[in-house]
């Protein structure tokens, strides 16, 4: 076992809430293995007043101690998720509700959510439901992306302030759509660039000095050059990324968020288009026959991949777990994924994980998911802001 970690001390963070938190909820002693950080675990931690400390409380009666024994790590975080978003666009408070409680109850307990045409500020405002880091709305164009999820921009030339307003919305993040099936070229429809590359400049460039980050759609490899001369944070699917983009995404640090769930449905996507858009419908199947040989050139090339179900629209929440099971099904060791799912994301998004003072957001599992990443798939406890939830 490492030695005792150390941290902030609890005023550093938020207060903690929770359903069973507060002076009168029980104290939750985590025992058996307690996963940290890619170097650190611990064989224990406690809960008290909903934070995290690897203090034993003193004073505490046993019948005010509730133990939860496994393997813990901190709570999943998938990065490409949509609450509030249904197949038709956005969706009432009761079904994304439903939708922020399945992801919950399968151990995400922080969203990313990547572009939602739904106001959920109310989640904040419920401390059984996951957090929920927001990008906004997707930014696109017109007839160019799915009907009723993004903010639909007439002129190219209005995507800066586009993104400078998007980020005054958001808590950090930009959704752009940088590429999609441009159906007026007939036959000859394929996956095109929706913004000029000076355009693109621009609107990264907005999004920075408004403090915000960047992340892009994005299924063709034309629309890329252009992503990565803009200075783009992080990727979504990265279906089009080569050989040379690889290493320079992997060289400049920039995440990518593969979403393997979705890619799935290309194969479906190329049926719909059919005869009709027959070169789009063969760079579909060409993406969904090498989507496992793509994500292991990715993790090969050190490339950080991290993980996104792409639940809402027509996915299912809740799925993350079969997103790992995806990205390891490609080659990836089932370590890099749990990490990758959990503290690693957390990281990116600036949100502590299991230190000293933070909220108690984590989860338990029966055995290690590192030996068996199906295990994330049936946790044993979900506990978010010290509350047990699940």
């Amino acid at each position: 076992m490492s030695g005792q970690p150390s941290g902030p001390g609890p005023g550093a963070y938020p207060p903690a809430g929770g359903a069973r938190t507060g002076a009168r909820a029980p104290v939750l002693h985590v025992r058996g293995r307690v996963l940290l950080d890619d170097e650190r675990a611990v064989d224990e931690l406690w809960v008290v007043g909903g934070r995290v400390t690897f203090a034993p409380p003193s004073g505490r009666r046993s019948a005010d101690v509730v133990t939860l024994e496994g393997w813990a790590l901190p709570g999943l975080v998938d990065l490409h998720c949509h609450i509030g978003l249904g197949p038709d666009g956005p969706v009432d408070r009761v079904t994304a509700e439903a939708q922020a409680r399945a992801d919950r109850d399968a151990g995400t307990l922080l969203v990313r959510d990547a572009g939602s045409p739904s106001d959920t500020r109310w989640i904040d405002d419920r401390p059984d439901l996951p957090r929920v880091v927001r990008a906004g709305r997707h930014l696109a164009r017109p007839r160019r992306y799915l009907r009723g999820y993004g903010r639909e921009l007439d002129a190219v030339e209005d995507l800066p302030s586009a993104v400078a307003e998007e980020a005054a919305r958001g808590d950090g993040w930009v959704k752009v759509v940088a590429d999609w099936i441009d159906r007026d070229l007939g036959p000859e429809a394929d996956l095109v660039p929706l913004w000029p590359d000076d355009v693109l400049g621009a609107a990264v460039r907005a999004a920075h000095d408004a403090g915000a980050r960047v992340t892009a759609h994005t299924f063709a490899t034309e629309a890329l050059p252009g992503l990565l001369a803009a200075g783009v944070d992080c990727l979504e699917h990265g279906t089009g990324l080569v050989p040379e983009m690889i290493d320079e995404v992997a060289r400049r640090g920039i995440p990518v968020v593969p979403t393997l769930v979705q890619v799935a449905n290309f194969a479906g996507f190329a049926e719909q288009a059919g005869d009709r858009f027959p070169r789009f419908a063969a760079r579909m199947r060409r993406m969904h026959a090498r989507r496992y040989e793509h994500v292991r050139d990715l993790h090969d090339a050190g490339v950080r991949l991290l993980l996104g179900s792409d639940a809402g629209g027509t996915i299912a929440h809740g799925r993350l777990p079969d997103e790992a099971a995806e990205v390891v099904r490609a080659g990836v060791p089932a370590a890099e994924v749990v990490a990758a799912a959990s503290w690693r994301a957390r990281e990116l998004l600036g949100v502590p994980g299991l230190e000293e003072g933070a909220s108690a957001d984590l989860v338990v599992y029966p055995s290690d998911p590192r030996d068996d990443v199906a295990v994330l798939g049936a946790p044993s406890a979900v506990v978010l802001r010290g509350g047990l939830v699940a």
